[in-house]
Order: structure tokens, then C-alpha cells, then sequence
């Protein structure tokens, strides 16, 4: 099965990616949809959540691997390709760098620049650093401020981990089995302005 062209997985070993949020704010939907879209493409997947607290508000992580063959692993992310960062209160307060790997990505939603994000996280100048406000798209697309759709469509376009095209399509039959129209309507929107918004230093 091939990867997505120019993809940052491994032929060895999967592309993992470690999502920081606080509960309801759709971090655990979003690595579902992205594994979903994974395995549209002929690719294999694994989504799941580590829930602490669980209650609205709490942080939370949830973790996704892709690959072009079985995936035998059972256990959290420990040391990521990309972290994506839902909730920039969370920065400073969880540590979302950690055993990140060298080379990879950290995608955090905010609207600040990222070097004013690197600093504050202290980065290594070998991991890659993204930015983009998904908060302020998710209240022009769909009056809400919940970022997900908005971060896997970056996501997406920074690691070309799966294509944009499954991951909407999968966004699309997800969502329309429980909103309306409008709303599905909205949140791809939001997937596709996060795909060309992302912006790095």
C-alpha cells in the first residue's frame, strides 16, 4: 500500500501523532477522522484517547498512527512526529514537546507568531514549528470555538500524512450521521482554511 506522496512516515515504523486538547474540545474526533482518512487511502491506522480526568475542561491527549502495514503497537505515543496542540492555555502548564522527534513537527493553535511560540516552549531549532489560529476559523465557519477541523486540515498540509480529499471525505460521512447540512458544511470549510492558513517562521 503506498503513502500519501512526500509523506514524513517511515517505511519501518508508523507516523505517530500525539494531540493535547481539553475535554470537548474535539481532540479525540479529530484523531478519529484523520485515522479514518488514513484508511480510505489503503493505509493502516490506530486512534485512541488517554483520558485522565474526564471531565469538560481537563487536559487531555489522544494519539494516532499511520502506516503502510499492520500496526502492532499498543501503547501511547511517547515519542511523536507531530504534536498537535488544540488549546495554547496548555502550553507552560503540560509539557506537549516531550520525546518529541527531532526533525518533527509541533503544530500548536494560536494566533501569536511562532517565534514568540518557540520561545515560550524553549524548542530545539531541528523540531518544525507551525502556528495558525484555528479558534477565529472555527468561529467563522461554524460560530463555535472548537478548533479540530480546523487543526487536522494543518496538520495535513504540513506532514502530508494522509490526503486532504480522504480526510474531507471521511469528515463529510462522519459528521453528516450526526449535524446538518449547514454544520458539516461549516466544519469543512474550516478543514480547508486550516489546510491553507497554516503558517510556519
Amino acid at each position: 500500500m503506498e503513502l500519501a506522496k512526500g509523506t514524513t512516515m517511515s517505511q519501518r515504523e508508523p507516523f505517530e501523532v500525539r494531540w493535547h486538547g481539553r475535554g470537548g474540545q474535539g481532540a479525540v474526533v479529530a484523531s478519529r477522522f484523520l485515522s479514518a482518512g488514513a484508511i480510505r487511502q489503503g493505509n493502516y491506522s490506530q486512534s485512541f484517547p488517554e483520558f485522565g480526568v474526564e471531565r469538560m475542561g481537563a487536559p487531555i491527549r489522544a494519539f494516532t498512527r499511520i502506516h503502510d502495514a499492520p500496526i502492532y503497537l499498543h501503547c501511547n505515543v511517547d515519542h511523536p512526529d507531530a504534536v498537535v496542540v488544540l488549546d495554547p492555555t496548555l502550553l507552560g502548564l503540560v509539557d506537549v514537546t516531550s520525546g518529541a522527534r527531532t526533525g518533527g513537527v509541533i503544530l500548536v493553535n494560536t494566533p501569536d507568531d511562532p517565534s514568540q511560540v518557540r520561545k515560550r516552549l524553549e524548542m530545539l531549532e531541528s523540531t518544525r514549528l507551525w502556528v495558525i489560529d484555528a479558534t477565529r476559523i472555527a468561529l467563522d465557519c461554524i460560530n463555535r470555538p472548537v478548533a479540530n477541523t480546523a487543526m487536522v486540515g494543518a496538520l495535513v498540509r504540513v506532514t502530508n500524512c494522509v490526503s486532504i480529499d480522504d480526510v474531507r471525505e471521511e469528515l463529510r460521512q462522519m459528521f453528516l450521521a450526526k449535524f446538518d447540512i449547514a454544520i458539516v458544511d461549516g466544519n469543512i470549510r474550516a478543514l480547508e482554511r486550516g489546510y491553507s492558513e497554516v503558517r510556519s517562521e
